[in-house]
C-alpha cells in the first residue's frame, strides 16, 4: 500500500528534468538533489563553480520532502559541550543554521509557507525541567531569543495540558519542506548549474587525480570534486561504510483533516512547532490547509496498513482528545548516530560526504550546504570537524533488532521517569 504525504498533496508538480546521458565534464558533481545537495550546488553556481546534481529520482524524494518542516536551529550537543570540544565556530553555526535558511528563502523569494513563529522544546515529567532549563540557559547566555514556558504557559502555547514546561526558541518556525526543495530546485538552476534526474549513480571511480562518476544507462561525469549528499539514501553498493555509519529509522507522520475553527484556534494558536524531550517522544504543528500533523518514531520495517500507524495516532489522541479524523498517512527514513553527532567526513581527495543529520536535517543540512561550498570555493575552514574514514557501526545488519529492542526499552524509562 503506498501513503501520499500531505506535502506531495499540496505542491504543485516538480519541474521536469532531464536523465544525464553521454559524458560530460564539470568541476563538482553533487549527487543528491535533497536540501543539502541543492543547496551545496546552488552557492557552488552562484560562485561561478561548474555544477551538476545528479538525483535518483526527483528532488526532494528523500528524506528532505518527507519530513515535518520544522525548522529547529542547533545540533543536538548543547553549546557548552560544542565550545569545549568542537570549538566556538562550531556553536556559532550551531546557532544559526535557522537564520541561514530563512535568509536563503528571504533572498531568493522562495514560495515556501515559511513561517518564523518559533519552536518549543516540551517536557512532560518533572525529570525533564532541569535539562530543559540548563539548555535554555546555554543559548540564552548567547543572545539567542529565548525563554521559558512554564506549565500554564506551555497549555497556552500548545493547546494541551500534556507538559509541565518547556523552552521557547524564536529563531525557529517551519517551512512547506517539498515546496522549499523546488524552490531550491529553480533557484540551482537558475544559477547556472545542471540538475539531472531519475540518474542514479552507479559508480564512483577515482583516476589520475580526478573523478569519473558513473549513472544506471551509461552517462558520466568527469570532475574534480564529488558531493555525496544523499544520506540515508545512498545506495550500500555506492558507499558501504555510509549505509553502515548510521542507524536508519523510521519516522512516521501522520495529517488530520481540517481542523474546526474552535480547534484551530486553541491547538498551536501562535504557530509554533513542538518536539518533545521524551527518548522516544513525538513532533508537531499546524500544516497545510490548516491541519493539525504529528509525527515520531516508527517501526524500522516499512509501514504497509493504516493500522501500522496506530501508536502515533494514539499519541494524537492522547494529546489533543478524540475526534481527530487522520487523512494522510506517511513515512520517511532518518539517520541517526550513536551519539546524536553528525559525520562530515572526507574519505579520499576530492570526496566529501555528510551523514547522521539526527532529525534536525531541515536548517542543518542547508547551512551545511553552504558551509560546504565556501569550503571548496574558498578553501575555508568547516565549522564543524570533517574527519577523514567514515565511522561504521559494528553488527550493522542486527541493528534492525537492537534498536526495536532499545526503543522499547527507553519507552519503559519514559513512562517510568518521575
Amino acid at each position: 500500500m503506498s501513503f501520499q504525504s500531505i506535502w506531495n498533496a499540496t505542491a504543485p508538480a516538480g519541474p521536469a528534468l532531464p536523465f544525464l546521458t553521454g559524458s560530460h565534464k564539470a568541476d563538482v558533481v553533487v549527487i543528491g538533489a535533497g536540501f543539502q545537495g541543492l543547496s551545496t550546488a546552488l552557492h557552488l553556481a552562484e560562485k561561478g563553480t561548474d555544477v551538476v546534481v545528479l538525483e535518483a529520482q526527483t528532488p526532494g524524494a528523500g528524506a528532505s520532502g518527507r519530513n515535518g518542516g520544522q525548522v529547529i536551529p542547533g545540533l543536538k550537543d548543547d553549546p557548552d559541550w560544542l565550545d569545549r570540544h568542537w570549538g566556538p565556530q562550531a556553536t556559532a553555526f550551531a546557532g544559526s543554521t535557522a537564520d541561514t535558511l530563512f535568509d536563503l528563502i528571504d533572498r531568493l523569494g522562495l514560495e515556501c509557507e515559511a513561517d518564523r513563529s518559533g519552536w518549543i522544546q516540551a517536557g512532560n515529567k518533572a525529570v525533564h525541567m532541569k535539562k530543559l532549563e540548563h539548555r535554555m540557559a546555554q543559548w540564552q547566555a548567547r543572545g539567542a531569543s529565548v525563554s521559558w514556558l512554564d506549565a500554564a504557559a506551555m497549555a497556552q502555547a500548545t493547546g494541551t495540558l500534556a507538559f509541565k514546561g518547556g523552552w521557547i526558541d524564536r529563531r525557529a518556525g517551519k517551512v512547506h519542506p517539498l515546496k522549499l526543495v523546488q524552490g531550491l530546485t529553480a533557484a540551482t538552476k537558475n544559477a547556472g548549474a545542471k540538475i539531472f534526474g531519475h540518474s542514479a549513480v552507479v559508480g564512483l571511480d577515482r583516476s589520475a587525480g580526478s573523478w569519473t562518476v558513473r549513472v544506471a544507462g551509461g552517462g558520466t561525469v568527469a570532475c574534480d570534486q564529488v558531493v555525496l549528499a544523499s544520506n540515508m539514501y545512498t545506495a550500500s553498493e555506492l558507499r558501504k561504510e555510509v549505509a553502515r555509519a548510521t542507524v536508519s529509522v523510521h519516522s512516521f507522520q501522520v495529517a488530520t483533516q481540517p481542523l474546526d475553527p474552535d480547534r484551530l484556534a486553541r491547538i498551536l494558536p501562535g504557530g509554533v512547532v513542538v518536539s518533545e524531550v521524551r527518548r522516544v517522544g513525538t513532533y508537531f504543528r499546524i500544516g497545510p490547509q490548516a491541519r493539525l500533523m504529528i509525527g515520531g518514531r516508527g517501526s524500522f520495517s516499512d509501514p504497509r496498513h493504516p493500522s501500522d500507524f496506530g501508536r502515533i495516532e494514539k499519541e494524537l489522541t492522547a494529546l489533543f482528545g478524540p475526534g481527530l479524523e487522520v487523512a494522510y498517512r506517511w513515512f520517511g527514513r532518518v539517520g541517526i548516530t550513536p551519539d546524536h553527532r553528525i559525520r562530515l567526513c572526507k574519505p579520499e581527495p576530492g570526496l566529501i560526504l555528510a551523514t547522521g543529520f539526527n532529525g534536525r536535517g531541515v536548517a542543518l543540512s542547508v547551512a551545511l550546504g553552504k558551509a560546504i561550498a565556501d569550503h571548496l570555493a574558498h578553501d575555508l575552514p568547516m565549522p564543524v570537524p570533517m574527519i577523514n574514514a567514515v565511522p561504521t557501526l559494528p553488527f550493522h545488519r542486527l541493528h534492525a533488532v537492537a534498536g526495536t529492542i532499545g526503543v522499547n526499552w527507553y519507552r519503559l524509562r519514559d513512562y517510568l521517569d518521575r
